[in-house]
């Protein structure tokens, strides 16, 4: 009796474990979803994305750091006391003299000014590279975005392709029963499909990478199913580029802010040569005669160790590096807008090719098949015939991803965001 109590409780434990299972199954499947669009998924990402809130706080750092520039020096308060505790007569405290004194350090030469003047040149170098950061963001996440898409895309073609294989091996095993084939067809089609599924195996790997990486990227809090949105039939869509390359990029203005804000730190350095002077005034009381006087004082530091002329050939070389910097910087995008325009006009010719391709391929196909069930077309043909169709789809699709690739580089060059608006 105690053995079919411990059996039955066992049974409804496994039966609320099994339904556990199945409602969290079911509450992942609810959580997860595909990607929005690539727009979409942009603007989500500007507030959640580490790289974009990182930006975002280098500004309100270099803002705070204009509004230290502005502060000027604390005055110093001191109180003294002298004549006491000494030999007779000044023992006690009848003839001590005690002085309360302010002093205030004032700072000359353009300090003040120049100090401001580099703080405020520090937020428009965050700025210009928060824009850089956002441009590079934009391109990235498109390359993410069309490279899970691809990955989806190429999974269906290797199904597409499974699919074949096992109607050829159908085929194949008919003709092999009905004794128009030797066995040796069979084995080489069961082959085929063998390594079709294998190849499916491997793009479904691929897919679900990619999405891994679109959602750490835009640091969504469940992976992504797929993408809602295809990038790559945009692709024929796209206007051919310009031939003249912009004036600046996002990354040409951020090494020209930086490099602004670098030349005024080298002003900062050379005004605090002039050294500051401090000014005090104060009261005495001076007790053995009841009185009370006014002290004042200026005190200036001679420059005899520190003219900061190490600071000062710093600044000057960091000024230098800015200076290259930013050359480099008009180099590299003038390169980079040329190499995308070059892609992207290559990429519209392949894309030309490849649909031509394609359609002779699978022509190719359909009539290797005739062919084949025909008994008219070898089988080796027809496998040839297969695999060129599954590579003349997959050539498709490197074209669609190359002129993707290309608008991308060309929107970040621009400094826009690419497949959406530009406000």
């Amino acid at each position: 009796m105690n053995t079919h109590r411990f059996a039955g409780a066992c049974a409804r434990l496994a039966t609320m474990v099994l339904a556990w299972g199945v409602a969290g199954a079911l509450t992942a499947s609810a959580m997860a979803q595909p990607a929005p669009s690539y727009l979409a998924l942009f603007r989500q990402a500007e507030s959640a994305s580490p790289r974009l809130a990182e930006s975002e706080a280098n500004i309100r750092a270099a803002e705070g750091q204009t509004v230290q520039a502005a502060v000027r020096p604390n005055p110093n308060i001191s109180l003294e006391a002298e004549n006491i505790a000494g030999s007779y007569p000044y023992n006690g405290l009848s003839r001590a003299q005690t002085t309360l004194s302010v002093s205030e350090a004032l700072e000359i030469g353009g300090q003040r000014p120049a100090r401001m003047a580099a703080a405020g040149a520090g937020v428009n170098a965050a700025r210009a590279q928060r824009e850089q950061i956002r441009a590079d963001f934009a391109y990235d996440l498109a390359l993410a975005y069309a490279t899970a898409e691809l990955a989806e895309r190429r999974a269906g073609l290797a199904t597409e392709a499974l699919n074949r294989a096992q109607e050829d091996e159908r085929a194949a095993r008919a003709l092999v029963n009905a004794g128009r084939e030797a066995d040796l067809r069979a084995v080489q089609a069961n082959a085929a499909t063998t390594a079709a599924q294998a190849d499916l195996e491997g793009t479904r790997a691929d897919v679900s990478e990619a999405l891994v990486r679109l959602t750490g990227l835009v640091g969504a809090p469940q992976s992504y199913t797929g993408v809602s949105q295809s990038l790559l039939d945009m692709a024929a869509m796209l206007k051919p580029p310009v031939i003249e390359p912009p004036s600046a990029s996002p990354a040409v203005r951020a090494a020209e802010a930086a490099r602004n804000a670098v030349a005024l730190r080298v002003t900062v350095e050379r005004t605090r040569v002039t050294p500051d002077v401090t000014v005090s005034l104060g009261f005495r009381r001076i007790a053995g005669e009841n009185a009370n006087t006014v002290v004042a004082g200026v005190a200036v530091p001679l420059p005899l160790f520190n003219n900061n002329s190490g600071a000062i050939a710093t600044a000057s070389a960091e000024l230098a590096a800015a200076d290259a910097r930013l050359n480099t910087a008009r180099l590299n995008a003038e390169a980079e807008w040329r190499g995308a325009s070059a892609q992207a006009l290559a990429a519209d010719r392949r894309l030309i090719a490849a649909a031509e391709a394609e359609a002779a391929a699978n022509e190719a196909y359909r009539l290797g098949r005739i062919g084949y069930d025909a008994g008219r077309t070898p089988l080796v043909e027809l496998l040839a015939a297969r695999r060129g169709l599954t590579e003349a789809q997959m050539r498709g699709l490197d074209a669609r991803m190359a002129r993707i690739r290309a608008e991308a580089s060309l929107a970040r060059v621009m400094g826009r965001i690419p497949f959406g608006d530009n406000p």
